[in-house]
Parts: structure tokens; C-alpha cells; sequence
């Protein structure tokens, strides 16, 4: 996530977009003169417009109206009055500041520079997620104090936050861990660690991350070339890319000796270990970020290349928003799926069976091979993702397909982020261990009590179960579990739709998302896409950690 400063401002004419430029409204190298500085929008004083002084953040309004109109009425062509920057940094403010009174100037700032003659871009979406329809955002989201307090904290208000924001309790913590991660002292400099997440967001093609990272990257004082390709990065960040590509895709096949590599006194240029587990959880967090992304379906943001366009509508044209055909239908079919699903839960409660371990394993078995479909249709990356990726065929596999010899499974009870992880990451990069603690306590905590239209149930055990079926997937077993609930409590469109988040998620489709839970709320498809989430980054954690507690024996 990019720090508090605003990218930088010039007075260039709008142009065509770089095909290879990776970052939306990214800082400009080119130095301002002192006439310019004077009357031209700085990072400085967009800043300020994030100030909790409410009368510095009025002076810092006015400030920014008056030097755009400054500008606007200079004797220059339309398109060289207003840099294309400033313009895209308005549109930003227009469309997400939760500040009414910034979002409504500047708006006003928009409107007046277009009557001004000047092309101002306008946002391709209607909200932040292609999943969910604007109204239903506005209906079920977050109240306006959650998204004030991160547009003060963060200096933007991103459709991730928006849609995290669901869920204020979660996006607490996720933020606190965001902020340490990138922003703390720590083994890696800052512009490094923008880099390795735009390296792990271009192993799942997720634009969305790259451009985010790529904007926070320059802004730290990073080398632009680097994201032209891998060819102008350091050797020593280049050989994280094996690393990168079995954490996002089969982490199972990390061992010592892939750490041992990195870090032993023979290699060169050599990681610490510090260095090594900061580098390693930022690009778990970036790949389990990429799952939210696509699983929630962000649009792309407006500054971002892809979120905007300098073209005027076309007449008669109104944004659709996904919607359901046979709605009436529908509603009875997903009244019926609810009231079964809260029924067969009730009953896995009540339950007082017990089964032996080798039934216990038995089940597991079936679970973690069962033939779940699916997209097999890969489209081409985008160009610019193939400069930043190593090796884009090696894909996820199946972590035992039928009829072939599996890896060794990894028994909870052996290695487990509560007895083995968490004290591993404590020690070598002091406070991140309790920040990832906090993150996976809370969402495996959290529960408002209902489902869908129902009050006061305990979801338990539905939450239970999908954080186990995705350890599952990545071959990870807890004895004390039965895995027949798996297959009661999670209906096969509902594991279409996690197997695809959790292992390809950049083949997650509107049709996907909408095909499970058919009668929830959105927030609880959010909350379900959490769950996976973390359950993710947890089980891609703990084989790199348990890689590395081999190594250090």
C-alpha cells in the first residue's frame, strides 16, 4: 500500500500510456522549475489534506483549488494547464475520499476544468468490485467513521479497504500488519520491499497489486527501470524467484534446501535470515492478497491504468452491474440451501460419534482427492506481467493428483503455526509474529451470529471447515479433525469457488462468485473470502518456516 505522500505533480500535456509503464499516477522525475512549484500541486500539500486538523486540512482544501485554478486560467494550451497526474489525483479524490467535502471540491475542480476545455478522465467503474453491485456496497458497508480514519492513516481510501472495511474488526488488524510490513524498521529497505510484492502479485497477473506496488515503489525512491524486468534488478533479488514461484503456486516443495541456498555462507550475494523471513512474508501476504483481490473481483482504481478513460461516454450508455437472471427462483432455491445448510450444522454439533485415526485419515484422503473442477482456459498474462515473472508456466498442481505418489503430507500436530511458527518469526523479525498472531486469531474468530437471513447461529463450525479444507488442498492434516464435515458443510459451488481463489485465483470468474451461497450477504461472501485468505498465507507460511527450522538445526 503506498505511503501517506501523494505522487508527484508536473505540468505535462495528457499523453498515450506507456504499454510497459506498470504504475498508474507515479511519481515524475522531471524537476520543477520555481515558477511551477510555486502554483502547482505538491505531495507536500496534498498531504496536508489528510491532516486530523480539521482547520489544516480546510487551509490545504483551499490551497489545492486555488493553485488548480490557477493553472486553468494560464495562458497555455488546454492540455498543458493541468498535468495528467493532478487530473488523475482529482479523480481519486471525487470518486473514494470518504471527506465529503474534499470529494465534492474536488469533483467541482473536475467540472470546471472540462468547461475549461480540458480532458478530464472519468472512472470505467461504478464501485469497488465487479461482484458487487454499487448499491448493495453503499447498502451493507462500512460506516463512513472506518473509511475517515484510513483515509487520515493511509493518505487514500483503495477498493481494497473499501471492501476489507466490510468487516472493521479485520481491517484493524490488517492494517496494523500492512503498516509494519512496509513501513517499520526493519532488514529490507522500504523501495525493496514494494518490489518483491510486485514480483508475487505478477506470479497470480494481478495488475491490481503490481500497479499498487509499483506507485508505493517509486515513491520510496525506487529505480524505475526495475520495472521495465527482472534483467535491471540486483542478483540478490533475482534469486528469490524460485522461492516466489513454490510459495504462490506449491509451497509443499519448499525444503532447507532452497533456504540453504539464499543463505548459506557460499552464496552470493548472501540473505540473512532476517532479511529472509521479511522477504518471505511479504510475498505470502502479496499472493494471499492477490486471492482477495480476484475473489472479491476488484476494479481497478481510478488512477489506475485500466480504471479510467479520457473518452466521453457513449450516448445511452449506463454501466451494468452484475446481476442474477430468474431472480424469483432463485430466492426460493437459496432460502431452501440455507435452512438445510443450518440444519446438517446442528446435527455435526449434536453429534457424539467417534471414529478411529485411520477413519480420520481415511476421510481426509477422500477430501484432499476428490476431483474438484477447475478453469482450464489460461489467458495470456498481460504483457507487462511477463517482464516481471521467472519461469509463468510453473502453475498450481494439485498437491496429489489421482493415481500419482504424494508428497509427504504435513500432520498439524508436527509442525503447527502455534507451537513451531509463530516463535520463529518472533525471533527473527521481532513484533511480526504477534501482528500475523493478531490477523489469525481474529478472522478465525470472527462471527456476527448470523447467516444469510437467519439471527443467532453459531457458524463455528462452518468456519471450521473452510479454513481446513484449504490446508487440506495444501496437504496439511490435523488429526483431531473429521474431514466428513468438509464435504456435509461446503457445497460443491462453494468449493469451486475456493479451490480457484486458493490455488489460480486469476481464473475467478463473476459466474464463479455468484454460483455459492446464493442467498447470503455479500459481507459474508467478504468474511468467507477472509477465511480463505489467511487460511492460505498460513499454510504457504508454514512450510517455508518449518523449511527454515530444518535448516537452522
Amino acid at each position: 500500500m503506498a505511503s501517506n505522500s501523494g505522487p508527484g505533480f508536473t505540468f505535462q500535456a495528457n499523453g498515450e500510456d506507456n504499454p510497459r509503464q506498470v504504475s498508474g499516477s507515479g511519481s515524475s522525475r522531471r524537476h520543477l522549475s520555481d515558477s511551477e512549484s510555486e502554483i502547482c500541486p505538491t505531495a507536500k500539500s496534498l498531504a496536508r489534506l489528510c491532516s486530523r486538523d480539521k482547520e489544516e486540512r480546510a487551509t490545504a482544501l483551499e490551497d489545492l483549488s486555488q493553485k488548480v485554478l490557477v493553472n486553468l486560467g494560464l495562458d497555455r494550451p488546454a492540455s498543458g494547464r493541468l498535468s495528467k497526474q493532478t487530473l488523475l489525483h482529482l479523480l481519486r479524490l471525487s470518486r473514494s475520499c470518504p471527506l465529503q467535502e474534499v470529494q465534492l471540491r474536488a469533483t467541482e475542480l473536475l467540472r470546471t476544468a472540462e468547461e475549461e476545455g480540458i480532458e478530464v478522465p472519468r472512472a470505467l467503474a461504478s464501485g469497488p468490485s465487479a461482484f458487487i453491485p454499487a448499491k448493495e456496497m453503499m447498502t451493507e458497508g462500512p460506516k463512513q467513521e472506518i473509511l475517515i480514519e484510513s483515509f487520515l492513516s493511509l493518505g487514500q481510501v483503495d477498493h481494497l479497504t473499501m471492501v476489507m472495511a466490510l468487516h472493521p474488526s479485520y481491517l484493524s488488524c490488517f492494517l496494523r500488519t500492512q503498516h509494519a510490513l512496509f513501513e517499520l524498521d526493519g532488514p529490507l529497505p522500504r523501495d525493496w520491499r514494494h518490489y518483491i510484492s510486485i514480483m508475487a502479485a505478477a506470479r497470480h497477473h494481478c495488475s491490481y497489486k503490481v500497479q499498487q506496488h509499483s506507485t508505493a515503489f517509486l515513491e520510496a525512491g525506487g529505480e524505475e527501470s526495475w520495472l521495465s524486468g527482472l534483467e535491471h534488478v540486483p542478483t540478490k533479488l533475482r534469486g528469490l524467484q524460485t522461492l516466489n514461484k513454490l510459495l504462490a503456486h506449491r509451497p509443499w516443495l519448499i525444503t532447507q534446501q532452497h533456504i540453504q541456498e539464499l543463505v548459506c555462507a557460499g552464496a552470493e550475494p548472501r540473505w540473512s535470515l532476517a532479511e529472509l523471513i521479511h522477504a518471505v512474508i511479504l510475498m505470502a501476504h502479496t499472493h494471499s492478497l492477490c486471492s482477495f483481490v480476484w475473489g472479491c473481483g476488484l476494479n481497478p482504481e481510478p488512477d489506475h491504468i485500466g480504471g479510467y478513460t479520457f473518452h466521453p461516454p457513449s450516448p445511452g450508455h449506463i454501466p451494468r452491474s452484475p446481476a442474477h437472471e430468474d431472480g424469483r427462483q432463485e430466492l426460493v432455491d437459496g432460502a431452501v440451501e440455507v435452512e438445510v445448510l443450518m440444519k446438517r450444522m446442528v446435527e455435526l454439533q449434536q453429534q457424539e460419534e467417534e471414529y478411529t485415526q485411520e477413519e480420520m485419515v481415511t476421510r481426509f484422503e477422500r477430501e484432499r482427492s476428490e476431483s474438484i473442477p477447475t478453469a482450464v482456459v489460461r489467458g495470456a498474462p498481460p504483457e507487462l506481467m511477463l517482464y516481471l515473472v521467472e519461469d509463468p508456466e510453473f502453475r498450481y498442481e494439485d498437491f496429489a493428483p489421482r493415481g500419482e505418489q504424494s508428497p509427504p503430507i504435513m500432520r498439524a500436530q508436527d509442525y503447527s503455526w502455534e507451537d513451531h511458527g509463530f516463535s520463529l518469526v518472533q525471533r527473527l523479525l521481532p513484533d511480526m509474529g504477534q501482528f500475523l498472531d493478531e490477523e489469525f486469531q481474529v478472522v478465525s474468530n470472527l462471527t456476527y451470529h448470523r447467516m444469510a437471513m437467519h439471527e443467532g447461529v453459531d457458524t463455528y463450525t462452518l468456519r471450521k471447515a473452510l479454513w481446513n479444507y484449504i490446508h487440506c488442498l495444501y496437504g496439511i492434516r490435523y488429526d483431531d479433525y473429521d474431514y466428513g464435515s468438509v464435504n456435509v458443510l461446503l457445497e460443491r459451488a462453494l468449493k469451486v469457488f475456493v479451490k480457484t481463489m486458493a490455488c489460480h485465483p486469476e481464473q475467478t470468474t463473476a459466474h464463479i462468485y455468484h454460483a455459492f451461497w446464493r442467498h447470503f450477504r455479500h459481507s459474508e461472501k467478504v468474511h468467507a473470502n477472509l477465511i480463505v485468505m489467511e487460511a492460505r498465507l498460513q499454510a504457504a507460511l508454514l512450510y517455508t518456516l518449518r523449511a527454515i527450522t530444518y535448516y537452522m538445526r
